[in-house]
């Protein structure tokens, strides 16, 4: 199946979304157990961790870890979002820097200032964009960003989506009295692809979609270990306690380049892989011999990927024993702790 499809359904009970791009699964959201990302809290501050430099919170969904606190006393009523998704056992990760995300545009109370997304390249556009939210935001006293989605976007529906972020900041911001409560849900997996998938698509939402164009085939790779790589290569992705293992295989390729081959299709394969299995902390990436001189076409190629991604990843660099680290934020739920 040629070209970009979005397909809405559901997978043993849970809400879920599948990009395919020309037939390939490209990105997979599910919804999980845990809250969801982008959920704000009203929270009560209860014991700092001077070890770690934050402060637990009480909030109705249990205990989240605030990090970097200052003039934060225990008792005290504060707002805070989710980030991401706790490991097992752990508290909430939330963030006092509140964002309030749409298709088109970015509410961003405490950092003013109209901002449009570097993509947005031609002067015409941005000075199209700048005059319609102009006139939508006069007088509002926090930023805006106005997302890449809005190239080429009717001027109305962006106009409505910069004043309904507005609206929904400045209510939320103003419920600061009351105890620890939900004030905001984070968005399920069907308004988060609309949200982050702006390109054209054909949109699908049929019960048994997923059986029909191949998702639930490519999910069956996705909670494999195994994942193949173009020119007969492969990748082994196991989760442990610790980190995140990726080791590199040549295949059948026995060619002097075999090695830098495997580890470039692997640095652009990896993010993707990482992404549709939801896994994220340390990764550790044991790559197949390659010359050093090839060492920063590698990261290039990493780099180049990292850049397209939607989660947050750092590279950090290369050990003593010639393997490659990788820091990933933790934005989605482990795949195969839902569907196993």
């Amino acid at each position: 199946m040629k070209g970009r499809s979005i397909i809405l359904d559901h997978i043993q009970g849970r809400e879920a979304a599948a990009l395919m791009v020309d037939g390939k699964l490209e990105d997979f959201l599910i919804d999980g157990d845990a809250p969801l990302p982008g959920t704000i809290y009203r929270a009560r501050a209860d014991r700092p961790d001077k070890g770690q430099g934050g402060m637990f919170l009480t909030t109705p969904d249990g205990p989240a870890f605030l990090r970097q606190v200052k003039g934060l006393a225990p008792g005290q009523m504060l707002l805070v979002q989710v980030t991401g998704y706790a490991e097992p056992g752990k508290a909430i990760p939330v963030t006092q820097k509140l964002l309030f995300k749409s298709r088109y545009a970015i509410a961003t109370p405490g950092a003013p200032g109209l901002n449009i997304s570097r993509t947005i390249r031609d002067e015409e556009e941005r000075e199209r964009l700048l005059e319609v939210a102009h006139g939508v935001l006069e007088g509002a006293d926090y930023g805006m960003i106005l997302r890449s989605a809005c190239a080429g976007a009717d001027a109305d529906d962006v106009a409505a989506d910069i004043e309904a972020m507005a609206d929904l900041a400045a209510q939320v911001l103003a419920d600061t009295d009351g105890d620890a409560e939900v004030l905001t849900e984070g968005d399920d997996p069907h308004l988060r692809a609309w949200r982050e998938w702006s390109e054209p698509a054909e949109v699908l939402r049929a019960p048994g979609d997923f059986e029909h164009h191949g998702v639930l085939e490519a999910l069956d790779t996705g909670l494999s270990i195994r994942e193949p790589l173009p020119g007969g290569g492969y990748l082994y992705i196991e989760p442990t306690r610790a980190l995140i293992a990726v080791d590199v295989n040549t295949g059948n390729d026995t060619s002097l380049a075999a090695g830098t081959k495997a580890n470039i299709a692997c640095a652009r394969l990896l993010p993707r892989a990482l992404r549709l299995r939801g896994l994220a902390g340390q990764v550790v990436l044991d790559l197949a011999p390659m010359p050093k001189k090839d060492r920063s076409t590698f990261e290039s190629a990493l780099r180049a990927a990292l850049r397209a991604d939607s989660e947050e990843t750092t590279m950090v660099g290369w050990t003593n024993l010639g393997n490659f680290e990788l820091q990933r934020k933790r934005g989605r739920v482990v795949l195969s702790e839902l569907l196993s």
